[in-house]
């Protein structure tokens, strides 16, 4: 195979006639693959229902601490979730705030309140300022990014490194007191599964924010989620923040979507015990106690840390196949050519892959010609635009293994068609 600058016109012009007839044939097929978002699959789900949804034996067994997880009570979960989740984020107990399945829309409701009310710091509801700006790390979730573009925010986009994002460019924005907040995702960050460096957690905890109520949005969502590899310790955030005095400027979430069954997990926030007065306070006129029976599910079901790893370790050996089936064929089929780069990801749940500039909705346009549906060119950038229309995120988890094969043979298939037809112009 040869780099396909390096080919002459009529070399070009062969390859381009040899890659058309092998999507047709995909496209015959009529195939209908999903590969749109990182859900777990079957055998996943199959790993913990089993287990998950039998734990209760006695009556006794919905008592927790003393407490019948059946009734009203515990706005702010179960003790013994709040300690699970501690344990597993590495901050205090009294820090986690236990709640429903979804760590989203605890972070959609966090936004909110701070548009409502007001954060613990700030001067006046965000809804009253003549404008907010929301730091976007990018290539990032774009479900973060929708929460803050819901409300109007003006969305910035600071680029992504090799060890999280630039910091220089996050220390210059937070010197504008319009600057209210940025989002991240510090381990396996989504699609790049970049884990962020211990010096730029160090400089995140140690920024200086022109506004006082700047609100540090810290999605752990893969804090335990290795497919190759051991267990990586990460910093706590929380810790970090009080140490170079700002205890109150970050807000960490977490769930067990992606460890026990994402429709029906339990999800929390944490953060400074100042913070959390204030925010009981406001959830307290919002909820009585959220699923208190599934928390105590989930605490007879993942009982520690240990055993949560070990549970980890067991979704490895499925994901971790699937992961080697896309990073194979990009490199059997794609390296040589010289028309993408990607990452390597060793957790996480997603592969973010580089096209030719220009081409990364062309390629998108053709895998859904083809039968396989995946996320949106540009959904990684702030408000859908890619400015380099290049990134594309793969999400190898939900296909079986056999499905995942087609799949990336048709995306393969479908970067080389369109990286010929950039070149041809």
């Amino acid at each position: 195979m040869t780099v396909y600058a390096e080919m002459s016109k009529l070399e070009q012009l062969k390859e381009q006639e040899l890659v058309c007839r092998r999507f047709e044939k995909l496209r015959d097929r009529k195939l209908n693959l999903n590969m749109a978002r990182g859900k777990p699959g079957k055998a996943q789900l199959d790993l913990v229902s089993e287990g998950l949804l039998h734990v209760f034996k006695t009556p006794e067994d919905y008592v927790s601490d003393g407490i019948d997880c059946r009734n009203y009570g515990e706005t702010a979960g179960l003790p013994a979730a709040r300690r699970l989740f501690a344990e597993l984020l590495g901050c205090r107990t009294e820090q986690v705030f236990a709640a429903g399945n979804s760590s989203l829309q605890l972070m959609y409701d966090t936004i909110s309140k701070a548009y409502t009310h007001g954060l613990l710091h700030s001067e006046r509801p965000w809804c009253r300022e003549e404008c907010v700006k929301w730091l976007c790390p990018a290539p990032g979730y774009d479900r973060h990014f929708k929460i803050t573009e819901s409300f109007g925010f003006e969305l910035v986009t600071i680029p992504m490194t090799e060890n999280g994002p630039d910091m220089d460019a996050v220390e210059a924005a937070v010197r504008d007191p319009q600057v209210k907040g940025m989002w991240n995702v510090p381990k396996y960050s989504n699609p790049d599964g970049i884990v962020y460096s211990e010096e730029t957690v160090r400089r995140i905890a140690e920024l200086k924010p022109a506004a006082p109520d700047f609100l540090l949005m810290w999605d752990n969502a893969y804090c335990v989620h290795e497919f190759e590899g051991e267990f990586v310790p990460f910093p706590d955030i929380l810790c970090a923040c009080a140490g170079a005095g700002n205890p109150d400027m970050a807000f960490e979430f977490a769930s067990t979507s992606k460890i026990t069954l994402p429709g029906a997990g339990v999800a929390c926030f944490a953060c400074s015990e100042a913070n959390m007065d204030y925010m009981k306070k406001l959830m307290s006129v919002q909820v009585i106690s959220f699923d208190k029976v599934n928390q105590q599910r989930h605490v007879l079901f993942l009982k520690d840390k240990v055993h949560t790893l070990e549970l980890m370790r067991r979704h490895a050996e499925i994901l971790g196949p699937k992961f080697r089936c896309v990073t194979d064929a990009l490199e059997a089929e794609i390296a040589p050519l010289g028309i993408a780069s990607w990452q390597r990801p060793k957790g996480g749940y997603f592969v973010s892959l580089n096209a030719m500039p220009g081409t990364a909705k062309r390629t998108l346009d053709l895998c859904k010609a083809a039968g396989v549906t995946m996320t949106s060119a540009g959904a990684t950038f702030p408000y859908g635009k890619d400015p380099q229309d290049s990134n594309i995120r793969i999400a190898p988890s939900l296909p079986p293994l056999e499905e995942l094969e087609t799949a990336m043979e048709v995306l393969c298939t479908c970067l080389r068609m369109s990286a010929l037809e950039k070149i041809s112009k």
